[in-house]
């Protein structure tokens, strides 16, 4: 962040509603980025409170100040290094005690400024609870906004008191909890200790570094001995202050001080927020619809339902504006080469727009539709809560094949792409649970496999088109299961740890929140056409023009010997022809790729590229191809975010060498076992 910025941070528990209150505090002013040093994402927009431009940073979800997963980490890092001007904390107003603890620990860590935006208000009275805000408020010593940003309830008020917060000059209230007398003492006791090393007592208020050190926090007490010479002296202080606290209440500190916490934030919400009725006697709407969802029988038969759906609508909904897009490109590419010619321009310049840059770039970004398609539906599963149900389903399932709940998250996202899904892994605690889902992500058919799909099943499935589709993406997961179950017992042994995760209430989605993130999903796409896909399709074109005085696209242009070379190593898979040889070599820049030089060397658009893929392949070979293009060596982004999260060359070489052998291997059987079945 720039020093004369004002920066705001978004924090709060997962499922809190914190992204609906960014998207309503930012618009569209948004932009995503990864953190600092890492790959985990990072948003942050631009937002208008009084005549102040501030930026708002969206934290990953934390529960507390402690940190296990990497996600944590980050969070907590940023609101202790960076310490922005301002904290506003969403809380789920349905689950205030649990939600209450992250900003007590950021009242006793002395944020200057602090918010506390009470959302999903609306959820709240439906559970029959009345929550008395200006009491809390009160109570706390911090203002409190009551919200239902997914109506945008209370927007307008909560950037009022951002802005006024923002000019405020006071220093902030003291943390109402304290702890027991002999706690206050000892940390009273330390905080006279480390105020006399001036290094460490300048990191963080001494209150806080005592109240880490007493609980046993790990990364504090690991700064004590970083060449800290006055450490041993705390250190020696501390053993002494909680050998004597832990005789006198028989167990452990961090538990104690973890308890006392709750215990206040108990008798608050008590105080200030009261039931109507005795909810133990009703069910919520959510628990209803969960005795369905999370059935142990009937759970994983409605996720794969709805799996296929949203295939089909991929396919169903996004097929005829993609007609309409492709129609465009043609008509494009047409009359800019007629354009070119009737200008005296080269013949060459004119091959180079029409048929490298319009027929290469044009024939993957009609498939536009269908990839926003996937991303909205995508959406609307994470925003409605369902996302988190898939995972407490599979969770059984998971255990059974070697996987970590918490895996399912990241392999669902990977049917978006791979790059996030391999970086949603960070909220895994375990390093070797992190590793395999990595290794096993990239078997999940990512968006830019999808035109490849789409392509090949126009052409040779017409009225199947659907099902095949759903097949591949199911392939992938089976594939999944078992190479998950077998690096486990070769390289991963041990249980996973359990999953402990929240099941948030359902929601109707905001539409506004889904077309964005959608949108913002689906533009990295468009990205992607606009750089790599647009450099590879002109790089095929000219391969495909070199040496000069050889018929274009040709067996004997520098392109068509590459495939010359690689063919034959295709053949056992039924499509022995260096035109889908050069394919697959250049989908290795991105999937999207395999359509661009397809179109580029068959010099043709979308719809017309169709009729010619059905001229050399079968129904048989086009199944095999396609098999072969979800399995075989991720693309060239996600390998870097492979060797990024692992940060091993041996486990990224791994995922790049396994993945070429079994695509390969299973492409041949496919085409072999058909043949043999008379499929051929």
């Amino acid at each position: 962040m720039r020093d004369s910025e004002v920066v705001i941070a978004l924090a709060g528990n997962p499922n809190s509603g914190k992204t609906t209150v960014f998207n309503a505090l930012t618009g569209a002013r948004q932009k995503v980025g990864n953190w600092p040093g890492v790959t985990v994402e990072r948003k942050e927009g631009k937002a208008k409170l009084g005549d102040t431009e501030v930026t708002v940073v969206d934290l990953p979800g934390i529960y507390s100040l402690t940190a296990n997963s990497i996600d944590e980490r980050i969070a907590r890092d940023f609101l202790l290094k960076e310490r922005p001007l301002l904290v506003a904390v969403v809380l789920d107003a349905s689950n205030l005690e649990r939600n209450l603890y992250l900003p007590l620990q950021l009242m006793e860590l002395g944020v200057s400024r602090l918010v506390l935006v009470c959302n999903m208000m609306d959820q709240a009275r439906t559970k029959g609870l009345e929550i008395d805000t200006g009491g809390l408020s009160q109570a706390l010593g911090v203002p409190i906004v009551p919200t239902v940003a997914n109506k945008g309830i209370g927007i307008e008020r909560l950037k009022s008191v951002l802005a006024m917060e923002i000019a405020r000059r006071e220093p902030p209230p003291p943390c109402p909890l304290k702890y027991s007398e002999s706690v206050e003492e000892a940390i009273n006791e330390l905080e006279e200790a480390i105020k006399r090393d001036k290094a460490f007592s300048q990191m963080y208020p001494t209150r806080w570094l005592a109240i880490k050190l007493l609980e046993g926090d790990q990364e504090y007490l690991g700064r004590l001995g970083e060449g800290n010479p006055s450490g041993g002296e705390i250190l020696a202080r501390l053993t002494t202050l909680r050998d004597k606290l832990e005789s006198e209440i028989r167990y452990d500190l961090e538990t104690a001080l973890v308890e006392r916490r709750y215990g206040y934030l108990k008798g608050l919400v008590s105080r200030f927020a009261k039931r109507k009725w005795d909810w133990a006697e009703r069910l919520s709407v959510s628990d209803k619809i969960d005795r369905v969802i999370t059935n142990r029988f009937l759970g994983i038969p409605i996720f794969l339902v709805l799996m296929w759906i949203t295939f089909k609508l991929t396919f169903n909904v996004g097929g005829p504006i993609a007609d309409l897009i492709d129609g465009v490109f043609g008509y494009l590419g047409e009359h800019v080469a007629a354009l070119i010619a009737s200008a005296h321009g080269p013949a060459w310049l004119a091959s180079l727009v029409s048929d490298g840059i319009i027929g290469g770039v044009g024939s993957v970004l009609v498939f536009f539709p269908n990839i926003f398609i996937l991303f909205l539906a995508i959406a609307v599963l994470e925003d409605s809560g369902y996302m988190a149900r898939g995972a407490f389903v599979m969770d059984r399932f998971m255990h059974a094949i070697g996987l970590h709940g918490k895996s399912f998250i990241p392999m669902v996202l990977g049917f978006g792409c791979n790059i996030p899904g391999i970086m949603a892994t960070r909220t895994m605690e375990n390093e070797k649970d992190r590793i395999l889902t990595i290794l096993v992500n990239p078997l999940m058919s990512c968006s830019a496999r999808l035109p490849v799909y789409i392509l090949f099943a126009g052409a040779l499935f017409a009225h199947h088109q659907g099902t095949i589709i759903f097949s591949l993406y199911m392939l992938g997961v089976v594939l999944a299961i078992i190479l998950a179950r077998v690096f486990k017992s070769l390289f991963f042994k041990g249980e996973p740890a359990p999953l402990v995760m929240e099941l948030p209430p359902y929601r109707l989605p905001t539409w506004k929140g889904v077309f964005l993130l959608a949108w913002q999903r689906s533009a990295i796409f468009i990205k992607k056409a606009g750089t790599i896909i647009f450099a590879a399709v002109v790089l095929v074109w000219f391969l495909a023009h070199l040496p000069t005085g050889v018929p274009y696209a040709s067996q004997q242009t520098f392109i068509g010997r590459l495939g010359t070379i690689l063919a034959p190593i295709m053949k056992p898979a039924g499509f022995g022809f260096w035109q889908a040889a050069v394919a697959l070599f250049f989908g290795v820049l991105a999937k999207e790729v395999v359509v661009g030089t397809l179109g580029t060397l068959y010099h043709t658009q979308e719809e017309k590229l169709g009729a010619v893929i059905a001229q050399h392949f079968t129904p048989l070979t086009a199944y095999a191809f396609m098999v072969m293009t979800l399995i075989y060596i991720p693309c060239i982004a996600s390998i870097g975010i492979i060797k990024r999260e692992t940060n091993s060359w041996k486990w990224t070489g791994f995922a790049v060498g396994y993945s070429l052998v079994l695509g390969w291997v299973l492409s041949v059987l496919v085409y072999q076992g058909g043949r043999l079945l008379g499929l051929g």
